[in-house]
């Protein structure tokens, strides 16, 4: 344990990090989406009804006819490890993303039919229900 403490945080961080779907991604290449989705060039779809045995770079194959794929991603269950269903692919452009899901939408992947859409901005949530931190401030009046 001493020799833990020793390492400095950013190197241990670095052997244990992982990516938001709980692996690093080997699909990853070029620009990371976040930035290039805040820039405006490109378009994430959000594709749901997948296979647990679908893979990211299945994702990457079945969608890359369609246009410039820059990543895909099949989000993970931290605890057994399968697929949650649902995952993400990101165009560099729209027009190939729209191209996408005309011809993706209500078709079959891996045995099961997926459907596809443009993804949502994240919106920030607290994640449930505020904890309370002792009794109610009595009311103020306002003058």
């Amino acid at each position: 344990m001493a020799a833990c403490k020793r390492i400095p945080k950013t190197i241990f961080s670095n052997i244990f990090s992982r990516s938001s779907t709980g692996y690093q991604s080997s699909s990853s290449f070029g620009p990371p989406s976040s930035l290039i989705s805040r820039r405006g060039i490109a378009s994430r779809l959000y594709v749901a009804g997948l296979s647990f045995y679908t893979t990211e770079k299945a994702l990457l194959d079945a969608f890359s006819q369609y246009g410039q794929v820059v990543e895909a991603n099949v989000l993970m269950d931290k605890v057994s490890s399968r697929s949650k269903g649902f995952g993400f692919v990101t165009y560099a452009s729209a027009e190939e993303a729209e191209k996408a899901i005309s011809e993706m939408d209500g078709k079959t992947l891996h045995g099961r039919i997926i459907t596809v859409e443009l993804a949502k901005p994240r919106t920030k949530h607290t994640g449930g229900m505020p904890i309370a931190r002792g009794p109610p401030e009595p009311p103020t009046e306002k003058q």
